[in-house]
């Protein structure tokens, strides 16, 4: 096995402080969850009785981000596996979600390999950043119609007969204003 594929080993002391024996130094949950997340196995074991406690600690990593309000399992998921454990159904639900959780991985791997064949530079189909900018802006355009924008306001230049008409007004304005 290779160092990426052994589970790095983690050691909990008396003191319930978790120990990277990799690196040398003392990690929190989050460091763990964070471990897990970049792609690498976790084992945790009890330094004093030799205990593996892996599952218990990713149970609280789990429980910690439900809690947070980072809801993955719905209720209904919750509460069907809490009445596995009082049913027959208990021999089978570890292989089930096993399984299911295998086959779901497959799918996201596919749909992303899938995707990244198709289209391997995302920003280099639209041309670099700026031409995806003026791009969804225009489908911004498109969709809103000109919908909240103002219009501009016309000024229509005025007619000869308009400044005419205009100008002997004026004229009268100005006569009245002479005559007081």
């Amino acid at each position: 096995m290779t160092a990426s594929q052994t589970p790095l080993l983690i050691k909990r002391y008396a003191s319930r402080r978790l120990y990277n024996t990799e690196t040398s130094d003392y990690v929190t949950l989050e460091d763990i969850a964070a471990f897990i997340r970049a792609g690498r196995d976790v084992q945790i074991i009890d330094l004093k009785t030799g205990d593996d406690l892996t599952r218990q600690y990713l149970l609280q990593i789990i429980t910690e981000h439900e809690s947070k309000g980072d809801n993955v399992l719905p209720i209904n998921v919750l509460t069907d596996l809490v009445r596995s454990y009082a049913d027959q159904a208990q021999s089978f639900v570890p292989d089930f979600l096993s399984q299911s959780f295998d086959m779901f991985k497959k799918q996201q791997e596919g749909l992303i390999e899938n995707f990244q064949k198709a289209i391997p530079d995302p920003m280099a189909a639209f041309g670099g950043i700026e031409e995806w900018q003026k791009r969804q802006q225009e489908f911004l355009g498109a969709m809103m119609g000109g919908w909240g924008k103002k219009p501009a306001p016309e000024t229509p230049e005025p007619a000869a007969e308009d400044l005419d008409t205009i100008k002997k007004q004026l004229a009268e304005l100005q006569a009245k204003l002479s005559k007081l």
